[in-house]
């Protein structure tokens, strides 16, 4: 009998030099280097470069990526036109199309070569953040904020979406939040990015396939509906009893228990006091009490703990990012990973061809003519 899981669950299916986790441990790692060592001492343009080349760059090729990323920040006016006149539509339709749209602009967009596909890479690392933040501007009848090459990704994201410059506080604390989202093994987007570059399709297709993974409630909207439980809530204990109202109608806590972590999410314990410190500084204090309250609760009423999503969500709201650009800010940061597993594809193909356990009636059924059948 063929190994079979319901979603896949438990299914090694490909090799890969990118991730480990381990759930039981709670450890995540990218190209060797735990999730907690980064969330420490990286920038999110040098984690960006160890998931493309498996090690840490040198000065000179970090300062060679961080220019290679500014000088690909624009995007083709076809694409912001594009933007601009779909003003009420939901950002990520507007995000998958829109990267979509990044291949008719680029002659070379089939091309799956090493080369011009590590440079595909680098395009589209920096166009999906303009594409973000320009296309909230343009919703808001904003100018488009051009971007600043003297600020590195996370604070010129920042910048380009609020028109305003972030303090250390605010770009070091999401700096952090896109290293922790760039990469996570198998999931789901990462999984129809990796079956769709199989196939040899170009690069901008599996991104696109991937984002729309990503947009399913199952998998990238995790943190939108964190934010919204928090929200309407006004003290810690107030957060609690609707909580625990929530678990007694046998409803779900948005942004706990994960499907690989049997222990904390190392993720969201990095995340948990870069929030603090961050709600400390922006006034949202309140929002973090809230929080850690209902972390507390759940954690001693079900055992769950938070995964990353949870403390995400304050974390971005102090920073001032509206909450329907929470999941294209995870395809921002996520689009690291996604494209250092395209190119890992790309460099020892095999199509992605799985089978499926057959439950189905008898084979060999009889056929019956269409006035016979009942």
């Amino acid at each position: 009998m063929p190994v079979t899981g319901a979603g896949l669950e438990g299914i090694v299916a490909t090799e890969s030099r990118l991730c480990f986790i381990d759930g039981d441990a709670g450890i995540l790692s990218y190209q060797g280097f735990r999730i907690e060592t980064l969330a420490e001492h990286a920038t999110f343009e040098e984690t960006v470069y160890l998931l493309w080349h498996g090690k840490l760059p040198t000065q000179s090729e970090l300062n060679e990526l961080k220019a290679a990323l500014v000088a690909e920040r624009a995007i083709p006016t076809e694409v912001e036109a594009f933007l601009k006149s779909n003003p009420k539509a939901s950002p990520m339709h507007v995000l998958r199309t829109a990267v979509s749209m990044l291949a008719l602009s680029d002659p070379d967009a089939n091309n799956v070569q090493a080369e011009p596909a590590a440079k595909k890479a680098v395009r589209l690392m920096a166009q999906t953040a303009t594409i973000v933040t320009s296309f909230d501007r343009l919703r808001k009848g904003q100018p488009v904020v051009a971007g600043d090459p003297k600020l590195g990704f996370a604070a010129n994201f920042l910048y380009t979406l609020t028109g305003k410059k972030p303090d250390d506080v605010m770009a070091h604390a999401f700096d952090i939040a896109l290293i922790l989202h760039a990469e996570h093994e198998l999931n789901a987007s990462t999984f129809a990015a990796r079956v769709t570059a199989a196939t040899l399709s170009d690069i901008y297709s599996a991104v696109t396939a991937a984002i729309g993974a990503l947009r399913g409630p199952l998998h990238g909207g995790a943190n939108e509906d964190a934010i919204k439980l928090l929200l309407p809530l006004d003290t810690p204990e107030q957060g609690v009893e609707v909580v625990k109202k929530m678990l007694a109608e046998k409803k779900k806590v948005p942004a706990f228990g994960h499907r690989v972590y049997h222990t904390t999410d190392p993720r969201a314990a990095s995340l948990k006091g870069l929030s603090q410190a961050l709600a400390k500084s922006t006034g949202h204090e309140k929002l973090f009490e809230i929080s850690r309250a209902i972390e507390s609760y759940v954690k001693e009423a079900k055992n769950l703990n938070a995964n990353v999503d949870f403390y995400s969500a304050s974390t971005y709201y102090s920073l001032g990012i509206p909450v329907d650009l929470f999941t294209p800010i995870f395809a921002v940061s996520r689009m690291s990973g996604w494209t250092a597993h395209i190119l890992e594809q790309y460099a020892n193909n095999r199509l992605i061809r799985p089978r499926a356990e057959y439950l189905g009636p008898a084979v060999g059924q009889k056929w019956v003519d269409i006035g016979a059948r009942g």
